[in-house]
């Protein structure tokens, strides 16, 4: 009787214990892109996933959770196991800019999350309907100013690439043109392709490949400093509103209490992926710079840019729809 009851338990500790002691990641991943398929931060969050499969030697399957600017995608994986197997592409609209937007958010973007990289950085992109007898920032502020609320703005969602942007052009050139939220940044850049509106602001990524074939007219980068992809577009504050500047960054997160050798080997691969040459490469034809932090820089940068759209956020009442 007692083999009978001990060997069964024995078993049973044996086949834990070598489940537990199997190193990381012995399964599947999923990754979170909190955007539909088809914007900059699917293209970017799919070259990532497909670069972590590689160097982990798993899978990382890409799950698309779009809605309110990112935020449900960053609800999900709040509440997700902090085991390492749920990563997700973390951006500036719902960890940086959320808080200051929405009175309740569905996480805490300091508390939720487990930085492990910010990965790399763009600015947006001014770009017009070819109809807009408009090609620069002074001139499309004129035509603002001639036909206020005549012109509107598509953007990624409320908070999202263009929404900033534009209601930071709003307040800097005393115009108004109306917001017109979209669903990710692909259906926005498809929505000033139809000519469903004006003008947006996007990520380069999402763009410039259709300024390039000519179905939009591009105008501006909203750099520091002109994109390296697009030498001829100047920046909007060279171009008519000195201090403006808006730029889109991409990271990787896991929820928070995920234990810290998985971040730790998760930022080893994601630093390794970010210096990769053919990486670069593909970032820069992007028109976007590489960066590959640590979890602790990652994590003072999102503090930063929250501090920084609350100041914004009032000075240009930038606000949720």
């Amino acid at each position: 009787m007692m083999k009978r009851l001990v060997l069964p338990a024995l078993i049973g500790f044996i086949c834990v214990t070598a489940s537990v002691a199997q190193p990381y990641p012995n399964r599947p991943l999923r990754f979170i892109l909190p955007y539909p398929p088809g914007g900059g931060a699917d293209v970017i969050g799919r070259m990532l996933a497909e670069k972590l499969a590689e160097s982990l030697g798993q899978s990382v399957v890409v799950d698309n959770r779009p809605g309110a600017g990112g935020n449900i995608g960053m609800a999900l994986v709040a509440k997700s196991p902090p085991d390492g197997y749920t990563l997700a592409l973390g951006t500036l609209a719902p960890l940086g800019l959320a808080p200051s937007l929405y009175q309740q958010l569905p996480y805490d973007p300091l508390r939720d999350f487990a930085p492990i990289s910010l990965v790399a950085s763009a600015p947006t992109l001014l770009a017009v309907h070819p109809s807009l007898p408009v090609k620069s920032v002074s001139e499309l502020i004129a035509f603002a100013k001639a036909h206020p609320g005549k012109l509107n703005y598509s953007s990624s969602g409320t908070g999202g690439g263009g929404h900033r942007a534009g209601e930071m052009f709003n307040a800097m050139a005393g115009v108004k043109m109306v917001h017109i939220p979209y669903k990710g940044g692909s259906p926005s850049v498809l929505a000033l392709i139809s000519n469903e509106v004006s003008l947006t602001f996007g990520t380069i990524p999402a763009v410039l490949p259709h300024v390039k074939s000519g179905k939009i007219r591009g105008i501006a980068v909203a750099g520091v400093k002109r994109s390296s992809v697009a030498p001829d577009l100047p920046t909007v504050a060279e171009a008519g509103l000195p201090g403006f500047y808006d730029e889109a960054w991409w990271g990787v997160i896991a929820p928070a209490k995920t234990p810290k050798t998985i971040i730790v080997r998760l930022n080893a691969e994601l630093v390794k992926i970010a210096h990769n040459p053919n990486m670069r490469e593909k970032l820069f034809r992007l028109g976007a710079d590489a960066i590959g932090s640590s979890p602790e820089q990652f994590s003072d940068h999102i503090e930063a840019e929250i501090k920084r759209w609350a100041k914004l956020a009032k000075e240009i009442d930038i606000r949720a729809e």
